[in-house]
């Protein structure tokens, strides 16, 4: 009997038959069937029931977690980060207690099913200025823990009938950046980056027209924060009726918000200050030094009332327990963050340079004008690799050409685009050497 489309007798949605896998469950007598994505709720329905019964047996990821905390204690994963990630001692330390709590509590749930008691859920909020390390520190993180990591820009989801993607896309990201596996979908990571984008707007910007980009997304946010089932569609498939979705339960994926939050300094001043500031003509211009230094004071000192007054709804903010702040980098952090991890830009290019028969080397003042330049660009760590790409390019094209055991000599002249890198015939810089 050949089937061209069948009706789910669950969910009513009308499914084309392309092979024996779109339909498992088929009756041709009755013609009584259940489609792929209703056999998969059952399967997950069955699953949660047996668990609330203490039926499940340890298996998948639940199997691991025992033996995930035991060797990813806070202090650990701190030191994996330290390898990484410069500064921001404060930060790598909320994070690590976050992240080990998150699965502690899972692990709690498991070993206490049946239980009334629970463990509520504590989601992270995390501020920083523009390439202070956030996103590396939590792909860092996911890489430690070997779990799913997914980043979503948060500013390009929208409220549900507006164009934009629905808020559903970030755990649909995690679910591909877990090879399309739901159980390790359940206990991943989502980072919504660019967060503060989605606050909402007050003042002279408040709109009497609909907000597709606020304060209706945060809303959208709350339920999935909290811990529910998101459906969702394959990638590239519109919503419809008769679309099949895959559903996924966000009780355990550890969310993660944040954005640089710009302004919010002046927010926390505002609260913090006891007397009036000096102004007017007789007032002390403050140098960067001070600037950032009064920032990195500010910036550890967030409130939740900081973040309501800074557009974030309450009902957000109390799902957010857990606050985590970074610093300015100055010019000393960028230089150190150019040699000394174990992915430091500079290691990378010696290592590709290498692999030609290459040695590279960098003056000292060549990294502070790198320092120099990404801080004029107000851009931190993230544009440091960037910089030395433009750098390198030359040399990078003519490099292969040969063979020949060279040595490559980066000035603060080439940084500042005055000349071309030096290259010389290893052997000839030995020997300069030798007779200096």
């Amino acid at each position: 009997m050949t089937i061209d489309t069948f009706h789910c007798s669950m969910c009513g949605r009308r499914i084309k038959v392309q092979n024996r896998s779109d339909l498992p469950i088929f009756d041709p007598n009755t013609g009584f069937g259940i489609c792929k994505s209703c056999v998969k709720n059952i399967y997950h329905w069955i699953e949660d029931e047996d668990a609330k019964r203490g039926k499940t047996s340890k298996k998948g990821f639940y199997a691991t977690l025992g033996n995930l905390l035991e060797k990813n204690k806070p202090h650990v994963i701190k030191a994996y980060l330290d390898e990484f990630i410069i500064m921001q001692e404060r930060a790598k330390k909320i994070l690590s207690v976050a992240a080990y709590n998150h699965y502690k509590r899972m692990k709690y749930e498991l070993d206490n099913r049946g239980s009334e008691d629970e463990i509520e859920k504590s989601n992270v909020i995390i501020l920083g200025p523009t390439g202070c390390g956030k996103t590396a520190m939590l792909s860092h993180l996911s890489k430690l823990l070997d779990i799913p990591f997914a980043v979503t820009d948060a500013s390009s989801l929208t409220e549900a009938g507006f164009v934009g993607s629905d808020v559903e896309v970030a755990v649909r990201n995690l679910y591909y950046a877990a090879g399309k596996d739901i159980e390790k979908t359940e206990h991943g990571i989502i980072y919504l980056d660019e967060f503060d984008k989605i606050a909402r707007k007050s003042g002279e910007n408040n709109s009497i027209t609909a907000d597709p980009g606020h304060e209706g997304v945060q809303q959208g946010l709350l339920k999935m924060l909290e811990g529910s089932f998101v459906e969702f569609t394959e990638r590239g498939q519109r919503k419809h009726p008769e679309a099949p979705t895959i559903k996924v339960n966000t009780k355990n994926i550890l969310f993660i918000v944040g954005g640089a939050f710009v302004g919010i300094e002046k927010i926390v001043e505002q609260r913090v200050k006891k007397g009036d500031a000096a102004i007017g003509f007789g007032s002390e211009v403050p140098s960067k030094e001070d600037t950032d230094k009064k920032f990195n004071e500010l910036i550890h000192q967030v409130r939740p009332e900081d973040l309501m007054k800074y557009g974030i709804i309450p009902e957000i903010i109390g799902r957010l327990p857990v606050i985590c702040t970074l610093e300015t980098l100055d010019e000393d952090a960028l230089l150190r963050i150019l040699t000394e991890p174990k992915n430091a830009p500079v290691k990378q290019y010696e290592k590709l340079l290498a692999m030609d028969n290459v040695k590279l080397e960098f003056e000292e003042a060549a990294l502070r004008a790198v320092a120099k330049m990404a801080i004029e660009r107000k851009t931190g760590a993230r544009s440091l690799k960037g910089i030395i790409e433009d750098v390198m390019l030359e040399v990078m094209f003519d490099i292969p050409k040969t063979n020949e055991p060279r040595r490559v000599v980066i000035t603060e002249a080439c940084i500042k685009g005055e000349e071309q890198p030096q290259i010389f015939p290893l052997d000839e810089i030995n020997l300069s050497k030798e007779t200096a």
